[in-house]
């Protein structure tokens, strides 16, 4: 679909045989994107910087089963220079109505270290998708995935998730996904001041043409709280306490992903990725600020966050202020 309606994207192979797909990124070389085909709950893309790193990739997606049946083939795409966003937008089919664009970040360690996660915060909106990006990403990327979709028979109706590199040739397309993404849906529903329900229904009935949606004039700030040991191996069954305290800011939201409560009432930490604390600020400054001040008030010593989320966006400020 790319190729054939000119989206710009990264060039890539796919293979069904670990041997091929390792000859190929040794006469390619370094650095190169090894992605498992299927769902792997986020952890399935891996950035190899030498060779010996996309080698044990293939072998962790194709021979170890890592990933399950999502690693029987592999996408070998190119290496792109450029910073990442998330970019979405609602589609009717024939209309496609952006929404707020953001950031994520994939890496398990401050500095953008450690293997990929699910995702380990998020803010929006993204300093980087200025006007001009959102027009070029519309124009360039969406518009043509819609009407392309159109024209082979199969309209999308839905939200529709762009995963972004922008480079400095523009924005180039590394993934569609048909979900609002995690943990960005939490940021843009938080910022939304409009009833998603009537929008999502103006999707389904081909009406989004004439819809509209407001949003807070504000950032969110989502920062995962994550066990300890996650996205390997971790412990199930920890406490976790004074949650209230944490969401005595009235602009701090705990959104729960991976927890439940004990036969004693007691909330414990049941998955990988636990909870999202989301804090809405003036600035990426002030919504970080707010995030990181409640998430010193949880009482939770098995769990971990990073503590860098929102570097880049914060980093603009400064040099701006």
């Amino acid at each position: 679909l790319c190729a054939k309606y000119n989206i710009p994207t990264a060039a890539y192979r796919r293979f069904t045989n670990a041997d091929d797909a390792k000859a190929w990124v040794c006469d390619k070389g370094a650095p190169i994107v090894v992605k498992a085909d299927g769902l792997a709950a986020g952890k399935g893309v891996t950035v190899a910087m030498t060779i010996d790193e996309a080698l044990a990739a293939i072998d962790d997606a194709m021979t170890d089963g890592k990933f399950g049946d999502a690693g029987d083939e592999v996408v070998i795409e190119e290496f792109l220079e450029g910073e990442e966003a998330s970019f979405f937008a609602l589609c009717d089919g024939d209309t496609a109505l952006p929404l707020l664009s953001a950031q994520d970040h994939k890496a398990a360690f401050d500095g953008d270290k450690g293997p990929n996660t699910g995702g380990m915060g998020a803010y929006a909106p993204a300093p980087i998708m200025t006007e001009f990006q959102i027009d070029a990403v519309m124009e360039r990327i969406i518009l043509p995935t819609i009407k392309g979709m159109k024209a082979e028979g199969r309209p999308y109706k839905g939200v529709l998730f762009a995963g972004l590199m922008i480079t400095s040739d523009g924005p180039q397309l590394i993934e569609h996904n048909v979900r609002f993404g995690d943990p960005e849906c939490q940021v843009l529903m938080t910022l939304i001041r409009s009833d998603i329900l009537p929008a999502l229904i103006a999707a389904h009935d081909g009406v989004l043409k004439t819809f509209d949606l407001r949003w807070r004039d504000e950032v969110a700030m989502s920062v995962v709280m994550a066990a300890q040991g996650y996205p390997d191996g971790y412990e199930k069954g920890s406490s976790i306490n004074n949650l209230d305290a944490a969401e005595a800011d009235e602009d701090v939201f705990v959104f729960h992903a991976g927890t439940d409560r004990d036969a004693q009432g007691q909330l414990i930490a049941t998955g990988g990725r636990v909870l999202n604390v989301t804090g809405v600020g003036a600035s990426v400054g002030e919504a970080q600020a707010k995030a990181y001040n409640a998430i010193d008030r949880i009482d939770w010593p098995e769990g971990f966050c990073r503590r860098d989320i929102g570097w880049r966006a914060i980093a603009r400020e400064t040099k701006d202020a």
